[in-house]
């Protein structure tokens, strides 16, 4: 793997582009790795465990997911690009979350990482076959990279609403009249993780996967001390990819915060969520448009209380471009829309958050009282 430019003639600075009116400081993280072992190409599918795979079926559907395959034990979710499946759901106890699954570039990838991790290569068991290396990330998340499996085959998806904009009038003698049904989901986008080792988590996945950062924020007056939160995207070169493939932020305990699912466009976000309503979910937060990313987006709880998020209009960088930085806060997580709500921001205090709190605090990581402090006035600001 060639080494990482950090700071090529060409790059772009966070000065230079719209994304962030803020750059790196001297002495800051970098946002990248000199010499990552390998670089993932995208994440694959997500990895869970729910007791009811019926009711979970139910949901899915109802949110926009094909089912993929489905066995007494295992449910596989899918969108309608062709590639690889969305989720995977297997029969379990309790409702949780286990891990991401990334697709390497090449073959040779799985065995650079066996050697530097000291694990093993072996067949997959997923739909479609292939191979896989199991890997472990700082924060106990089972991290799997995969390479090989045979692609599904491209479903029919939703056509785009064709748009009048100001003088460009391309829908003449025809109505618009969005169909009120699921959103096709078309692939899995990113996955949000909440971790109380945010720097060793960070740099992990920079070294071992060599992923880069597009956006830090950080909490307020502290940026002395790093950032608290990044999104990551995968390293193709000059390919434009998506904004973040995956995102980590501190907090008091490691687990899944949301995933997100790419649909058309702005109507199938909204007929969709118009579907879903009307057959009993609650939105959690949304309709709007983010700032970092530039995501359209809606998220809903499914019956697990899991979070998932449609989203259309996402941003798309190149590698040439370095991490902008900016303060956290809930007011900057949209450009418009309504105001984030409780449920979405976990603001709802709990037994189990207090646990994790107390644990946090006690704890050999990453949480101490003013970076609690500090999280508070973002999620309040």
């Amino acid at each position: 793997m060639s080494e990482t430019r950090l700071n090529g003639a060409d790059a772009k600075t966070a000065h230079q582009d719209l994304h962030s009116e803020q750059g790196a400081q001297r002495g800051e993280h970098p946002g990248r790795s000199r010499n990552p072992v390998i670089k993932v190409a995208d994440l694959a599918w997500l990895e869970f465990e729910k007791p009811d795979l019926d009711r979970a079926e139910v949901f899915a559907r109802d949110f926009g997911f094909h089912t993929a395959a489905r066995t007494e034990h295992e449910l596989w979710l899918r969108g309608t690009f062709a590639g690889s499946p969305c989720m995977v759901i297997r029969r379990g106890r309790t409702s949780r979350f286990i891990g991401p699954a990334f697709r390497a570039a090449e073959r040779d990838d799985l065995d650079r990482l066996a050697r530097h991790t000291g694990g093993d290569v072996r067949g997959a068991d997923v739909p479609g076959g292939g191979t896989v290396v199991d890997l472990l990330d700082p924060s106990g998340f089972p991290v799997r990279v995969v390479h090989g499996a045979e692609p599904l085959a491209e479903l029919p998806g939703q056509q785009p609403q064709l748009l009048n904009v100001g003088t460009d009038h391309r829908r003449t003698d025809a109505t618009q009249r969005p169909p009120r049904e699921p959103s096709r989901i078309q692939r899995l986008g990113h996955v949000v993780l909440e971790t109380r080792v945010f720097t060793r988590a960070l740099d992990w996945y920079l070294d071992t996967l060599g992923m880069i950062v597009s956006d830090f924020l950080f909490l307020d007056g502290q940026r002395g001390r790093g950032p608290t939160m990044a999104f990551i995207r995968c390293d193709q070169g000059g390919l434009a990819v998506d904004h973040h493939t995956l995102a980590m932020h501190l907090g008091p305990a490691n687990g899944y915060v949301h995933s997100a699912y790419q649909v058309t466009d702005l109507d199938s976000i909204a007929a969709g969520g118009e579907y879903l309503r009307e057959r009993g979910y609650k939105r959690s937060w949304g309709i709007g448009r983010h700032i970092q990313g530039s995501q359209l987006f809606d998220y809903w709880r499914d019956p697990d209380r899991f979070m998932l998020e449609h989203f259309a209009d996402g941003d798309l960088f190149s590698c040439d471009l370095e991490p902008g930085w900016a303060p956290m806060s809930t007011s900057g997580l949209a450009q418009w829309g309504p105001p984030a709500t409780r449920d979405f921001l976990g603001a709802s205090p709990s037994s189990q958050r207090i646990r994790d709190v107390i644990q946090a605090l006690r704890g050999d990581n990453e949480m101490d009282p003013a970076r609690l402090l500090g999280l508070l006035k973002a999620t309040n600001s």
